[in-house]
């Protein structure tokens, strides 16, 4: 069985992006705009990793994170942020996240970062 993984980004273009590294190893499971949507599809499909965005409007992705292992405690959450975001990712790393990738992506950073995820 391929490990379900749900895709949350602001933006279209980056959740195409990591939808086209991805769907070859993994199921997309779903994809959410802001972490309320996140929150609300995690519940729903039950994902085995979720790629978060940091920035987003209504809910960003730290309370979204926070949220997510609040319900789910085992979740696995990959942060998805820019370069220079540092204090946000240690706000990440606090609300629960288990891994991050930088923006722009590249598929091999993208890949292992799933795959330390997948490992641990």
């Amino acid at each position: 069985m391929s490990t379900g993984v749900l895709i949350v980004d602001d933006s279209h273009f980056m959740r195409n992006l990591l939808r086209q590294i991805l769907e070859q190893d993994y199921h997309i499971v779903g994809e959410a705009s802001n972490g309320a949507e996140a929150v609300k599809l995690y519940k729903e499909q039950n994902p085995d990793i979720v790629m978060m965005d940091i920035v987003m409007p209504k809910c960003n992705g730290i309370k979204a994170t926070a949220a997510i292992k609040k319900l789910d405690p085992r979740s696995r959450v990959i942060m998805c942020t820019s370069v220079g975001q540092r204090e946000k990712m240690k706000l990440a790393v606090k609300a629960g996240a288990d891994g991050y990738v930088t923006k722009p992506f590249e598929e091999p950073s993208v890949r292992k970062a799933l795959a330390d995820v997948v490992a641990a």
